[in-house]
């Protein structure tokens, strides 16, 4: 397992005031990069690495310089094994040339060395795995996340935990307790941790945002008003699943997410993807979801 460094990379703003600035210059969306069978097989390519490949790096030059981040899913490399992780690879060591900033969805969570192993891999210097960010489940306790935190407020990168999820299932974990809810637990977590590790202006209208984000769904409807959960307080950054082809329009987000709007970061990928494989069209569907996104967030 690479070694984890004991300092920062000396020239990286930390993660949040880096999004933030991406936010303010494209607006607050998150292309999904998922590779599903279906979606090959609707842009005419081969279900293979060849075929995984030419779709990854087609999204890629479709949303560079259009969105603010770009989120590719990594079960969907994963059946294709070594082969499908040197086009993963690939990706992120592109998306850096391009100054595309990059979240891995990868939602890793576990214990001890287990967990130091998946920091390593997703947020360590000098491995090929590694993005400007990672999604982390929460659900062996807040505090087993805790190398991957420490790892990426060394290295100025980020993470997402898992709170408030745009699966009907997720309700069954996230909201039990009520007022005092397992997903409100996660959600105090993550405020201390951005607390405890601020962010920087960095030149962002949106301030100081923390590198310690949450998923919280566009789908989740009145779910943090219902709960008692002060998004605003986490002060860190919102990644939004649901908009788009899940059902969430860009005008409904501000009243899911209130005065914590501005820290959203709605991630889309079907309702954009699927009108590839033509580069133009693709570049339209970002543009114009960046657009709907930027106007009703801010």
């Amino acid at each position: 397992m690479p070694a984890a460094p004991e300092q920062p990379a000396p020239d990286r703003a930390p993660f949040g005031a880096r999004l933030g600035a991406a936010m303010d210059e494209h607006g607050p969306l998150c292309v999904g990069v998922d590779p599903h069978p279906g979606l090959l097989d609707a842009w005419g390519l081969p279900r293979s690495a060849e075929g995984l490949r030419r779709f990854t790096l087609t999204v890629l030059e479709a949303a560079a310089g259009r969105a603010a981040a770009l989120k590719p899913q990594v079960a969907l490399y994963e059946p294709y094994g070594a082969a499908g992780f040197a086009v993963l690879e690939e990706l992120l060591e592109q998306a850096r040339s391009a100054g595309l900033l990059t979240v891995a969805d990868a939602k890793r969570g576990d214990i001890g060395s287990t967990m130091e192993a998946y920091a390593a891999a997703w947020l360590g210097e000098g491995s090929p795995l590694a993005a400007d960010a990672v999604t982390l489940s929460p659900y062996l306790g807040f505090e087993s996340l805790r190398p991957a935190l420490d790892l990426a407020a060394r290295t100025g990168r980020g993470t997402f935990v898992l709170a408030l999820t745009s699966n009907p299932e997720g309700r069954s974990v996230q909201h039990v307790g009520g007022r005092e809810s397992v997903a409100g637990a996660v959600c105090a977590a993550a405020a201390t941790e951005n607390a405890r590790v601020p962010g920087t202006p960095g030149g962002s209208a949106r301030g100081g945002l923390g590198s310690c984000g949450l998923v919280v769904g566009a789908t989740v409807g009145s779910a943090p008003a219902e709960l008692g959960i002060d998004l605003t307080a986490v002060r860190g950054p919102l990644l939004a699943p649901g908009y788009g082809a899940q059902g969430a329009r860009a005008e409904e987000l501000p009243a899911v997410f209130g005065a914590a709007a501005g820290q959203v970061l709605a991630a889309s990928s079907r309702a954009i993807l699927r009108r590839g494989p033509d580069v133009a069209a693709l570049r339209e569907a970002v543009r114009r979801s960046a657009g709907e996104l930027a106007d009703a967030l801010g």
